[in-house]
């Protein structure tokens, strides 16, 4: 059977002795082939000619792709400068968005049409999430948005879409019953985690990233690993108790973590967020998650008559993020509030001139 070879060149040449012979190359200035026409080594070296341009051609076009922007962000400063949990979420979704969009020349970002088809891609995953479904987007935007400071997109056409998912926080505040109960009946390795979290207001990763030298029995100390703010915070009694205890019952070691799980192990984030959701079934806690104990916290912190300023200071909080959760998620929802208000006009009414 007789099978031919596209773009094969055929060139006669004449050699010293001059007899003439003939060299086959896989194209015009492509790769001389070896072995004589029809046999094997001569079929193999045509098709690993043929398989090498066609990689080569797939390298070049890449370059116009959006995928080359994706890695690109996933390997610059800026990615690198994220919280762990962070980069590990953005290289969990970049993955899904190189899936859908990796191949996108870069060029038909201009075309209005693109903006369409980034929303419709948005509005199919909102089907099973919409929280979810903004989260991905936003990453999407911050990469083209990163690409377009650098000259490496013409534009982006993922600014400003608005958001599916609306949180509404109001309510989600841990009332002293649901402390109570979660002393009561989630497991005693717990219990220091939600103490640390009410006295001071921080963040999971980093409440479970402090070790024994971050409390020097006064103060703790930490560098918030989102925001980058350094926090100190004043320890209270109640917490430098349950803090002192726990340090008698563990290995004197400051570099060990204060929180640890019941086999003295420091916490993984998912390991914790199970453990914490399976405590508060126990508790029969309901609609709250650890997270909500930062803003009770603040909360707590607002109806013992604190500032905004005085909270920021334990916090990490910026002044407009206190004025926003207590203005829009919390006070206006919280009879302790009002009541410390009208006690305090009666004080005021009651003194004397």
């Amino acid at each position: 059977m007789k099978i031919r070879l596209k773009g094969l060149n055929r060139v006669r040449r004449k050699l010293a002795d001059g007899s003439v012979t003939t060299y086959y190359y896989a194209w015009k200035g492509g790769p001389r082939l070896s072995g004589s026409p029809g046999s094997a080594e001569f079929i193999a070296d045509y098709n690993a000619a043929v398989a090498e341009a066609a990689a080569d051609r797939r390298d070049r076009h890449r370059k116009d792709w959006l995928r080359t922007v994706i890695d690109d962000y996933l390997n610059s400063a800026e990615y690198r400068a994220l919280a762990d949990r962070t980069r590990k979420d953005y290289a969990v979704h970049a993955r899904h968005i190189d899936q859908e969009f990796g191949d996108m020349p870069i060029k038909l970002l201009q075309d209005r049409r693109a903006r369409g088809e980034f929303l419709a891609w948005r509005d199919r995953m909102a089907v099973k999430s919409r929280r979810n479904a903004d989260y991905r987007f936003a990453i999407l935007a911050r990469i083209i948005s990163w690409g377009f400071n650098r000259g490496l997109v013409p534009c982006n056409p993922c600014e400003r879409p608005g958001k599916l998912y609306r949180s509404n926080r109001k309510d989600k505040i841990w009332q002293a019953e649901d402390e109570a109960a979660f002393y009561d009946k989630a497991p005693a390795h717990l219990h220091l985690a939600l103490t640390l979290a009410l006295w001071t207001g921080q963040r999971q990763g980093d409440l479970l990233a402090l070790t024994w030298r971050d409390y020097d029995g006064k103060y703790i100390r930490l560098t918030q690993q989102k925001t980058g703010a350094r926090v100190i915070i004043p320890v209270g009694q109640p917490l430098r108790t349950a803090l002192d205890a726990c340090r008698a019952g563990q290995v004197a070691e400051r570099a060990r973590h204060i929180l640890q799980t019941v086999h003295g192990q420091p916490w993984t984030s998912d390991g914790f967020r199970t453990s914490w959701r399976k405590a508060c079934d126990r508790a029969s806690i309901t609609g709250l998650t650890f997270h909500d104990l930062r803003g009770t916290a603040v909360t707590r912190l607002a109806i013992a008559g604190c500032s905004e300023a005085e909270i920021v200071t334990i916090t990490g909080h910026s002044m407009k993020d206190v004025g926003s959760i207590l203005d829009a998620s919390y006070l206006h929802r919280d009879s302790q509030l009002a009541q410390s208000a009208i006690e305090k006009l009666e004080r005021s009414l009651k003194a004397p001139n």
